[in-house]
């Protein structure tokens, strides 16, 4: 009888946020009497279908260490990389110890820390019924404008079938791994887990997620963060 597959996640948080204005990492912001990873990291750690969580993190973090689940065993530490999808990459390297090829991997934003927990379950439910995997979404609702290099309006977008794309996104450990892996050698600049997979050919699903599953990116993000989490 085949074991069920495991269900492991992987935060990149190496970034140093400069768009934040800060004088530490976005990640390592107060919010809401914590940091902002401790509230990323506590949506999935509890969360009862998720396994070991790997934390990508910056070689000279300096702020880790003293954060609430810095020690917790079920996390592991690993060195993340020059952007987003190297500390991605680094990660998929370090769990090849451990996760088997159909294994499925979660890989959700540090600076994401308002995701649902029902959100991560509707993805889980509905993503291993699906064999490409897929990621959590929201409709577009704006009007959409596409603009040239001097910011002239060149077009409105048809906004139908337009998705933001959130996270957790979530893929079998190999089929990601090598995906990772094909995407960067070729040089294709890749900004999450899904492009990687579309590069592959593969065509993942869209589940529905809350709008307020916000990346904290600018300052005024994080006053709106605090909201949602209150």
């Amino acid at each position: 009888m085949k074991n069920p597959a495991n269900r492991w996640v992987i935060i990149p948080a190496a970034g140093v946020g400069k768009r934040m204005g800060a004088d530490i990492p976005k990640q390592y912001l107060p919010l809401s009497g914590r940091t902002v990873i401790e509230h990323t990291i506590e949506r999935l750690l509890f969360h009862p279908a998720l396994d070991r969580i790997y934390v990508a993190l910056n070689q000279q973090d300096m702020w880790w260490e003293r954060t609430e689940y810095a020690q917790h065993p079920d996390l592991v530490r690993v060195n993340g990389g020059e952007e987003r999808r190297h500390s991605v990459l680094h990660a998929l390297d370090a769990l090849a110890d451990e996760a088997q090829p159909d294994d499925w991997v979660l890989v959700h934003d540090a600076a994401r820390p308002c995701v649902r927990r029902e959100d991560i379950s509707q993805l889980i439910e509905q993503v291993e019924q699906h064999p490409e995997g897929g990621l959590l979404g929201a409709p577009v609702r704006d009007t959409m404008k596409r603009t040239d290099t001097a910011g002239y309006i060149h077009e409105t977008v048809n906004r139908d079938q337009l998705w933001h794309a959130l996270t957790p996104q979530m893929f079998r450990f190999a089929r990601l791994h090598q995906a990772m892996q094909d995407a960067i050698d070729a040089g294709i600049p890749i900004t999450d887990e899904a492009s990687a997979i579309e590069y592959a050919g593969d065509q993942p699903i869209i589940v529905e997620g809350h709008a307020d599953n916000l990346k904290i990116t600018r300052p005024e993000d994080l006053a709106l963060a605090a909201f949602y989490l209150s």
